[in-house]
């Protein structure tokens, strides 16, 4: 029988290096799953099953497994840490319930926990936190606590403490039930609940305290309870703490040490206690049949089947879809509509995914989530019954920041890259594919190095093609400092009917915080310019915007308002407005001051705290911002705001001042108008192909 309030969805996400992927083992292992420990840094973990990633022990690819625990279907997603496979971790929080925040006990809220907390917010993802890495030299859990506070903006409520630090962690102590739970065996198996320790009661009574104090403030029984010196009921107070976790009051922190086998358990009791079943958490879709209204779904098996394509993976035998199931039942040989395309996709063959294992199924029910093999489809499309029109929210995709030209050795293997390519294109919306008009050279662009690196990697290892790439480009982008007006006229006659379209108006430059990167806005009255005209108005000055006349980079933060303009009753046509428009948005863009765009990084580098003399000097040589240096145990943290063209082969670099022991993690910050002599730079280099072209 399909028991939905039994089903966890869940996602487990971190900064690199924070111990998702030891974490998501330990929780195969201890609930029978698997019957071997996989290391990251050993024999490589169950979930990353890429020999890349065995090699490089990082997550790329985010991989689902089922697991099952005190009667309870655990679907788990554990997602890469590092930024440049950010898109991983955004698509998998969009189709999850709940999810792990997983924090380092000596790194604590990192660049990247920062990232993963908006991901989460933005699609109002309830998560529980879990302090890691407890055994490490320098582990501070209060410390970290205060960053989930102060730096994330949450409601952090510590249901734990840890019986010892470092070298002498032995196990935690559970404040709800006031117990020292200890893990016994060769693998930490065996959960043993004794007494706390006595230099530890005083400590966990405040403790207990305080967190009852908290939860108080939600819930006026409890207050009451708490004033008249009554005991809470442990039962109680985890349907408070459930009840307020879903609500995203307050995220629960829980705490160990995955690798050495220290409170995976007690989190495990915790997904299936305080987070979300599908049941418990609303979804929304746009009826595309009644102008995009928002309508409910229901977690309803019996209900027309509503499901999300989340993640696609192209395979030897066709394409495989992770999907989500949010209502109905979808069934072996079922016929399902995409609603973006209006095909209907025929569902042969349903798996349930571990790591890269599969196990078929007959059937899947709203709150599943499952592959199905040979579905062509989109990343984010929506599949529903055939009598609903349905789309659910798409997955937020990051800007690339940075291109490579890439090409073959041998002519013979194009038509293996144009394949390997359109496959990496399908599968991630942050990779793009272009040819350069000048140059002709086919050019992949992506969010970062590391990224393009691994697609590369791919091709030569998936595919057999040995490819040759160019230096890496950083994707500028240009944008008007100030208003110009334009007044263009497109007339031609040539023999029979002519063209004739005019638009006058204004360019105007949209502010820093700005909501998107193009504004059209018409003011155009009386018929000066026939109404069919205008969206031709509109796609010509967006056209123009896509190749910035400066140096051919799009223009963003641009507003145009079209004000007036004239027509031939004749000669007035779509593309004569088109053209029009076009020209007049070169004509007065030239005149509005343009500037050059360059994206700005945010770094942040962990190092020994004897190398932040030259580390920081040498992220000021790059033009970088020193914003915040912070000393952590025996290492010191640095943030930066760098510009991208400058951060080619840091990692190199970094290695080589500390020795091989400084980390590094960058992600994209803002863009921001470059420095004079960098615009004049980008601009004269933008030239040069058509100034190679007219030499010959």
């Amino acid at each position: 029988m399909h028991t939905p309030h039994k089903i966890r969805n869940i996602g487990i996400s971190a900064h690199i290096d924070s111990g998702k992927t030891t974490l998501t083992e330990r929780i195969l292992y201890y609930s029978g799953r698997i019957h071997k420990v996989g290391e990251v840094k050993g024999d490589g973990a169950t979930m990353d099953h890429m020999d890349l990633e065995k090699e490089r022990g990082i997550t790329i690819t985010s991989a689902a497994t089922t697991v099952s625990w005190e009667d309870q279907e655990i679907n788990v997603i554990d997602t890469p840490g590092h930024v440049d496979f950010t898109i991983e971790v955004e698509r998998s929080l969009r189709v999850l319930d709940g999810a792990i925040l997983v924090l380092c006990g000596v790194g604590g809220v990192q660049s990247q926990s920062l990232t993963v907390d908006r991901q989460m917010k933005r699609y109002g993802v309830p998560r529980i936190a879990f302090i890691n890495k407890l055994d490490r030299v320098g582990a501070d859990p209060a410390r970290v606590i205060t960053e989930i506070e102060e730096k994330l903006g949450l409601t952090a409520v510590p249901l734990q403490l840890p019986i010892g630090l470092e070298a002498s962690l032995d196990g935690v102590i559970d404040l709800i039930t006031m117990e020292g739970v200890y893990f016994e065996g060769s693998r930490g198996e065996k959960v043993v609940r004794k007494e706390i320790p006595a230099e530890y009661q005083d400590q966990a009574a405040k403790a207990r305290n305080a967190l009852f104090e908290t939860l108080s403030l939600y819930d006026d029984e409890l207050m009451e309870q708490l004033l008249e010196g009554h005991e809470p009921e442990v039962d109680k107070v985890h349907d408070i703490i459930r009840r307020l976790t879903i609500a995203r009051d307050i995220v629960p922190v829980m705490m160990g040490s995955a690798f050495k086998n220290r409170g995976v358990q007690p989190l495990l009791d915790a997904i299936t206690r305080y987070l979300p079943s599908p049941l418990d958490q609303m979804y929304y879709a746009k009826d595309l049949d009644n102008d995009s209204a928002e309508v409910a779904i229901t977690c309803d098996h019996d209900a027309p089947v509503v499901a999300m394509a989340f993640k696609l993976v192209d395979e030897q035998f066709g394409q495989l879809t992770y999907t989500r199931i949010y209502q109905g039942t979808v069934r072996k040989g079922d016929q399902l509509v995409n609603t973006r395309t209006r095909q209907t996709a025929r569902i042969g063959r349903m798996v349930r995914m571990h790591a890269n294992d599969r196990e078929d199924v007959t059937e899947a029910h709203a709150g599943d989530i499952v592959a199905f093999i040979g579905v062509d489809c989109a990343s984010g499309d929506t599949f529903c019954a055939d009598r609903l029109n349905y789309a659910l929210e798409n997955i937020h995709a990051p800007e690339p920041v940075i291109s490579l030209a890439i090409d073959v050795k041998k002519g013979g293997d194009r038509d293996r890259l144009a394949k390997a390519l359109q496959r990496f294109v399908r599968e991630d919306p942050t990779f793009h594919v272009r040819t350069d008009p000048d140059t002709r050279e086919t050019v992949i662009a992506g969010v970062g190095e590391l990224q393009l690196e691994v697609y590369i990697e791919r091709i030569r290892r998936e595919y057999g093609v040995e490819v040759e790439t160019g230096a890496p480009k950083v994707n500028y982008k240009e944008a008007p400092t100030a208003n110009a007006p334009f007044d263009y006229k497109h007339k031609k006659q040539t023999g029979g009917s002519g063209q004739y379209g005019h638009v006058i108006g204004t360019l105007e430059p949209l502010p820093e915080e700005r909501e998107s990167d193009y504004v059209f806005e018409n003011k155009v009255y009386g018929g000066r310019i026939p109404s069919e005209y205008i969206p031709s108005c509109d796609k010509g000055f967006q056209a123009a915007r896509m190749n910035g006349p400066l140096a051919g980079y799009e223009v963003v933060g641009v507003k145009i308002t079209l004000e007036d303009g004239t027509s031939h009753s004749v000669d007035s046509s779509d593309i004569a407005y088109q053209v029009a428009a076009r020209e007049a948005f070169k004509e007065a863009y030239l005149k509005a001051k343009p500037a050059i765009l360059e994206p700005i990084m945010v770094v942040e580098v962990e190092i020994p705290a004897e190398n932040q003399g030259p580390v920081v000097g040498d992220l000021t040589s790059r033009r970088g911002m020193i914003m915040n240096t912070e000393a952590k145990a025996d290492a010191t943290t640095v943030v930066a705001q760098v510009p991208l063209a400058n951060m080619f082969g840091y990692a190199t670099d970094i290695r080589s001042m500390t020795q091989g022991r400084g980390t590094f993690s960058m992600e994209f910050g803002s863009y921001k108008v470059a420095p004079r002599d960098v615009q004049s730079d980008v601009i004269a280099k933008a030239k040069e192909p058509q100034n190679a072209g007219a030499k010959k």
